[in-house]
């Protein structure tokens, strides 16, 4: 069985403030930390996952939250352009400014893993709207370009549209 680990209150003002001043891997790693995801998924996305989350359990910045049953083996793997499993969006118009920012780094590093950690940081940056904009038109292109054309438009859709 694999854990489940989840951001700690310290993992969560480390997002926000960067006060720890964590290296990039182990801040990408830890962005991405959302109580979904089990260690087995770490592994398939990234090569030092276990490492990397053994340290920042070790440091208190996550915590476990369950444990993970092993996953059974799909027939047949998913597509490039299938929707990430969850709760349907909140429309973007309605979020607060950092909430949005904050959905649109979660769902890019859901969708392109670690290739979106420079652009995620970028957005986490963006003080203005008049900022973030052409931020997020870069994201959705690299999500075009790693998880399809519909995916990318989906991204678009959801975060360019306040």
């Amino acid at each position: 069985m694999s854990t489940i680990h989840r951001k700690s209150a310290k993992g969560q003002a480390e997002i926000e403030t960067r006060a720890h001043r964590l290296p990039p891997r182990l801040r990408s790693v830890l962005v991405m930390v959302d109580g979904r995801r089990s260690d087995d998924e770490f592994a398939r996305l990234l090569p030092q996952a276990a490492d990397a989350l053994a340290r920042l359990r070790a440091e208190g910045f996550i915590e476990p939250v369950a444990e993970a049953p092993a996953a059974p083996r799909a027939a047949v793997p998913p597509t490039a352009s299938a929707p990430p499993p969850g709760p349907p969006p909140q429309a973007p118009a309605s979020l607060p400014f950092d909430e949005l920012k904050r959905q649109a780094v979660r769902q890019l590093i859901d969708l392109v893993g670690p290739l979106g950690e420079g652009v995620a940081m970028r957005i986490e940056k963006a003080r203005r709207p008049e900022e973030l904009a052409p931020l997020l038109a870069t994201a959705a292109q690299l999500v075009a370009n790693v998880r399809g054309a519909r995916a990318g438009a989906d991204f678009a859709a959801r975060f360019s549209a306040r």
